[in-house]
């Protein structure tokens, strides 16, 4: 085993990087039950349960319908009480939990990122949960692709909540009134082409912009793009993001924004959407929900816009368990993953928030059934999804990979650096980074 870092050293690198943390067990799972549980609160009428710890990300209307989800898992039986504790962004999960592992408190549960679940695996932080599917609940209820990505060597390590893709909206009111299809662009070249249709409408006083890129954690959607241009972040561990379609991706979007003048960087692009400050928007079916209460006009979803090739990442969040806890907590703690997965669960989960329904049961709900007729956003989302693969490794097990992407398509966005330029820099950072991570990638992927 590796020896402990120091407590400053370990929260550096959580913010971003691989987390260089003590594994809890030779071989990747078992805990030492040594690691004590965040304090709370527990309601009088919970206190004779065993107490179990969620750490979570959501806010807004996503965070309600997580609250109403736990709370009706403890109204569910009798035996355990589930305390979720909001912890700030993704990213403020990982860092909370490096210091509490550090600290040696740590909860049973955590929603992690599709990226960060792969630092604490990396580091043996992580409980298989494979031994837990028992009494006919098992992985392949999960929808195939969500379940793999978070299954390595045959073992589950992260089960999907909260998963999303991004989607393609566009303003139905403005495409009508502009005399476009009632449909989304086949291709972005398409798109480009309906510009000047729309141009010529005014809405508050001035016509609307065609699209906006956002100024932080664009580097998910830009994925989709690079496969839409051909091209790669990464092959494997290899990086690519120097060469091909990602280079042409980066310099049609440059051309969009200070060319054509037709986009532009926002702080939020939905927010701009629902203003109707732009005609399109390309945001996750996360937002789904929130785009039906915000919007005051009809819009419609599509799959993304094609170029050379369909390209659409996976991306949001996941469960997963410390495996620091002791045995009888991880077991109780799995108890909610079962419950997640009911498809009465899963499918109030996803018309509650918007997220993509996990499992092959819940998208037979008749709940489902209904909110696929009445809204057919909701279904596109679930047809894409085939459609859709995982992210290119680099992003994912890359120390600081999000923000070097991210960070250089600012430059590219705000700056009108040529996207060549911009992606040289940020590849020679991405070798760098990647051999801090080689070796546990090899060891434990």
């Amino acid at each position: 085993m590796s020896l402990p870092l120091s407590r400053r050293r370990l929260l550096g690198l959580a913010g971003g990087a691989a987390l260089a943390l003590t594994p809890l067990g030779c071989g990747g799972g078992g805990g030492s039950g040594q690691y004590s549980q965040p304090k709370g609160d527990v309601p009088q009428q919970y206190s004779k349960r065993q107490r179990v710890v969620i750490w979570y990300p959501y806010t807004g209307v996503t965070g309600e319908a997580f609250t109403r989800l736990v709370g009706r898992f403890n109204e569910s039986q009798q035996d355990i009480y589930l305390e979720a504790q909001f912890q700030g962004t993704y990213d403020e999960v990982a860092q909370k939990l490096a210091a509490g592992l550090q600290a040696r408190q740590i909860p049973e549960l955590c929603v992690f990122s599709e990226v960060s679940w792969h630092r604490f695996h990396l580091n043996q932080t992580l409980e298989p949960m494979t031994g837990y599917f028992t009494n006919g609940f098992s992985p392949t209820e999960y929808v195939d692709s969500l379940i793999s990505e978070g299954t390595v060597r045959n073992e589950v390590w992260w089960v999907p909540f909260g998963r999303s893709t991004p989607l393609f909206y566009y303003n139905r009111d403005m495409f009508a009134k502009a005399g476009l299809p009632d449909r989304g662009p086949k291709t972005w070249d398409e798109l480009r082409e309906w510009a000047p249709e729309l141009q010529k409408l005014t809405v508050g006083g001035r016509a609307p912009r065609l699209h906006a890129y956002p100024r932080v954690d664009g580097d998910w959607m830009f994925q989709g793009a690079v496969w839409q241009w051909g091209g790669n972040y990464s092959r494997g561990m290899e990086v690519a993001i120097d060469t091909g379609g990602a280079v042409e991706a980066g310099e049609w979007q440059r051309r969009l924004i200070h060319q054509d003048k037709l986009a532009y960087m926002a702080e939020s692009p939905r927010v701009d959407f629902t203003n109707q400050l732009i005609a399109t928007l390309q945001e996750s079916t996360g937002v789904m929900t929130t785009l039906t209460k915000e919007a005051k006009f009809s819009f419609g979803a599509a799959f993304l816009p094609e170029q050379k090739a369909f390209g659409c990442p996976t991306g949001g969040g996941g469960l997963a368990m410390l495996a620091g806890a002791p045995k009888e907590r991880k077991e109780a703690a799995f108890e909610f993953v079962r419950f997640a997965a009911r498809p009465e669960n899963v499918a109030q989960w996803s018309i509650d928030t918007g997220y993509l329904p996990s499992t092959k049961a819940a998208q037979q709900t008749p709940e489902m059934q209904k909110l696929f007729a009445e809204r057919p956003g909701y279904r596109v989302a679930v047809e894409q999804l085939p459609k859709t693969q995982a992210q290119d490794q680099v992003r994912l097990l890359v120390p600081n990979a999000n923000k070097a992407i991210y960070g250089g398509l600012q430059k590219i966005y705000a700056d009108n650096q040529p996207a060549q330029q911009v992606f040289t820099a940020v590849a020679e950072e991405l070798r760098r980074n990647a051999e801090s991570v080689k070796d546990a990638v090899a060891r434990y992927s």
